[in-house]
């Protein structure tokens, strides 16, 4: 080989230097960058010069073969953030949109969404974030990925029909005498809540109970229950006027147990709503239907108490804030204190997520090498599970890239040697004088 070859071999070698030198710098500048996954220069010889008439070979120096990328997780930062998310384990985030004049889809280990102003779960960069829509009543469609739309939601209202109380009623009462006109005079022991029509109006109902007389020796006795409300709650009504909506009865054993109840409803049919509005009450499943008679509405020699009393339903609601689950599965709270499920995240896979190529704020494309992407929920076959208020840090580890670059200048100053060695002989070489 010729000093001139020398010197381009030396001159490989400072490229080479320079470019590990770059993907050095370009990770530590990263280092604190979401989800950037650190790279790797790999060097390889170039192709050896036969020596003519020996069986020797000089190399022609070295060339840059790859610059991989390190996949491994990268560590967590809590942010608080409910829409921050990051993936535990393998897969992709699924972006699409447009991106440096480029529309398409794009792939990210970076979890750091937002919601924009028409709803949409986006990136920062303003791509929507890919999943699966669920419907007004919560439910995912499988395999029909789209854009997420999560922040319009709203809880439409919901006409209660059905009424949980659990309580005791005095066993040492004495039976009244009914009237519908002075109910609270002329019960043992009343309650009160609030339900909800079609419109999600609320209207008050007062439950009165009233003690049968024994009339059966050795029997605990039962109890009658009238539900009331004021008659301008009702279409026909006169308001101030006490209505009954439902009667029923309770019947318990000498063990204080609910045994039996029935409910008659008395056509309960609310102001300009949907009506009849049937209304269930439950009081706990009582012993002649298998249950233990305890889980209730008892009868004890104690004061009467509701202890719990609910309703299943409500007035509308907007949106008040969102979660997200390991599965990826996004629910909405409402200001009406309901949830709902609004979509789920998916992630996507590939063969060789080493050879995506990037195109710049953490973002990925798929490349033949790659592979095609395999889509699917998160925690699902060998995709990762989802964290929320989490985000995914570089994976970038600094000492060990303060070492390759120690590593990286002594080779630029090495290899600098040979051109200033080589370069010193061609000038000797250019001083030697012909001979006369």
């Amino acid at each position: 080989m010729s000093l001139l070859g020398t010197l381009y071999v030396g001159a490989s070698g400072l490229d080479a230097a320079s470019e590990e030198l770059a993907v050095v710098g370009n990770n530590i500048a990263n280092s604190s960058t979401v989800g950037y996954k650190a790279s790797t220069a790999v060097f390889a010889d170039a192709m050896a010069q036969q020596l003519t008439g020996t069986s020797g070979q000089l190399g022609l120096g070295v060339t840059t073969m790859a610059v991989q990328k390190n996949e491994s997780q990268g560590t967590f930062t809590n942010t608080g953030i409910s829409t921050d998310v990051a993936v535990q384990g393998n897969g992709l985030f699924v972006l699409n949109g447009n991106y440096g004049g480029d529309e398409g889809t794009f792939y990210s280990r970076n979890g750091e969404f937002t919601i924009d102003n028409q709803g949409y779960l986006t990136s920062l960069d303003g791509l929507r974030v890919q999943g699966l829509q669920a419907s007004a009543t919560g439910a995912v469609a499988s395999g029909q990925i789209g854009d997420l739309q999560v922040g319009n939601a709203s809880s439409p209202a919901q006409a209660t029909n059905t009424i949980t109380i659990r309580g005791n009623l005095d066993e040492t009462a004495v039976a009244p005498t009914w009237d519908a006109t002075n109910p609270t005079g002329t019960s043992n022991f009343n309650t009160t809540m609030t339900v909800y029509d079609s419109l999600g109006n609320a209207i008050q109902l007062d439950i009165y109970f009233c003690k049968n007389a024994t009339t059966t020796p050795g029997d605990s006795g039962d109890w009658t229950y009238h539900v009331m409300t004021d008659g301008g709650n009702l279409t026909g009504g006169t308001t101030g006027t006490p209505t009954e909506v439902a009667t029923g009865t309770l019947d318990f054993n000498t063990d204080g147990a609910l045994v039996s109840n029935t409910t008659t409803m008395n056509k309960f049919n609310p102001k300009d709503a949907t009506n009849p509005q049937t209304l269930t009450f439950n009081f706990g499943t009582g012993t002649s239907a298998g249950g233990s008679g305890i889980d209730g509405l008892t009868q004890y020699a104690t004061s009467s108490a509701v202890s719990f009393v609910t309703q299943a339903g409500s007035t509308s609601g907007s949106l008040n804030s969102i979660s997200i689950g390991q599965d990826g599965t996004i629910t909405g709270s409402f200001t009406n204190g309901q949830t709902r499920t609004l979509g789920q995240l998916i992630l996507a896979n590939f063969a060789a997520p080493d050879q995506l190529a990037s195109v710049g704020s953490t973002l990925f494309t798929q490349q033949p090498a790659s592979g095609p992407p395999t889509l699917g929920t998160p925690a699902s076959a060998d995709r990762g599970s989802i964290s929320a208020g989490a985000l995914e840090q570089s994976n970038v580890d600094v000492s060990n890239e303060f070492v390759n670059m120690i590593a990286a200048q002594s080779n630029f100053q090495a290899n600098s040697k040979t051109l200033s060695t080589a370069d010193q002989l061609l000038a000797e070489l250019m001083q030697i004088t012909p001979a006369a």
